[in-house]
């Protein structure tokens, strides 16, 4: 399998520190470089990040770890994602989750109550033919379209991932997606959780592409901060955070050889500190990048 492995910004790096970023990062020779949607921070928002680093790189890939999709009307994104993808062929990487990780932002991607998954689903499936097809006609629950081109769409087919952890969400995962995205998994979750997904795509008549299952990876150098253990502990309870969050390099690397073991090829490294980006970046080139094939 392609083994690949791209980064993060730090939670909290502003559009002003984000500015150059992608441009140091591509100057690195690193594969991507990834994007968080989080509201009630400084964090830049992942559409606007991604444009703008596309505008400002030639070779890195932009990708969102992850964006909402329930609560967005996918017509609307879908043109976002097709006029990205013209912009800068080859380069967009769209991730998509069910709801926020903070439960105070839910409100701001509203939907019917106890409709989520519901509308999660025909988001996708609306958005996958509006990727693929011109001339959409869809009459479904909650979206109505009729004869509708959003544009030119790009010469490589764009591919959907998304994330979840739930029976539910790899089920999802397994019927609609092109492959996906996990974080806060141990490597015999994150097994469990591909062999679920190639299930349910091998139940639907549809296959997800072998090296299209990853991780998003932590990496905390100087201790654990509590806000990070807390939202550890609540995304995989009973589980040893730091079998979830990597406290050194060393430790980063052999987490990421198992869950290749595992059968997961594309990663996610973000410092879990802030600090200076570009000497994170000089040791995820020294300590990880060798995994790349």
């Amino acid at each position: 399998m392609k083994i690949r492995l791209g980064v993060a910004p730090a939670l909290g790096t502003g559009p002003v520190e984000f500015a150059e970023l992608a441009e140091t990062v591509e100057a690195a020779g690193i594969d991507s470089l990834w994007l968080s949607e989080v509201i009630y921070s400084s964090d830049v928002d992942p559409m606007i990040g991604m444009a703008h680093a596309l505008a400002r790189t030639k070779t890195l890939k932009l990708g969102t770890g992850v964006a909402i999709l329930p609560g967005r009307h996918p017509v609307l994104v879908a043109k976002q994602l097709v006029t990205l993808a013209g912009l800068a062929p080859k380069r967009v990487l769209p991730v998509f989750g069910l709801m926020p990780a903070q439960p105070a932002e839910r409100d701001l991607f509203p939907v019917p109550e106890g409709r989520r998954a519901a509308v999660f689903d025909e988001s996708l499936t609306l958005l996958r033919l509006l990727l693929d097809q011109d001339d959409v006609h869809f009459d479904g629950e909650f979206f109505q379209v009729d004869g509708v081109t959003i544009g030119p769409r790009p010469a490589k087919r764009l591919d959907l991932w998304v994330g979840g952890t739930a029976p539910a969400a790899l089920r999802r995962a397994g019927r609609l997606s092109d492959g996906w995205l996990g974080s806060f998994h141990t490597p015999d979750q994150a097994r469990a959780a591909r062999l679920a997904m190639q299930k349910a795509a091998a139940e639907a008549g549809r296959e997800i592409e072998p090296d299209h299952f990853g991780l998003s990876l932590i990496v905390a150098l100087h201790g654990i901060p509590e806000r990070l253990r807390v939202i550890a502990e609540r995304r995989n309870p009973g589980r040893p955070v730091t079998d979830l969050v990597a406290t050194s390099w060393s430790e980063a690397r052999r987490l990421i050889e198992q869950h290749i073991d595992a059968g997961l090829s594309k990663f996610v490294v973000r410092p879990g500190y802030s600090g200076d980006y570009r000497q994170f970046l000089d040791d995820f080139r020294r300590e990880l990048m060798p995994l790349q094939n």
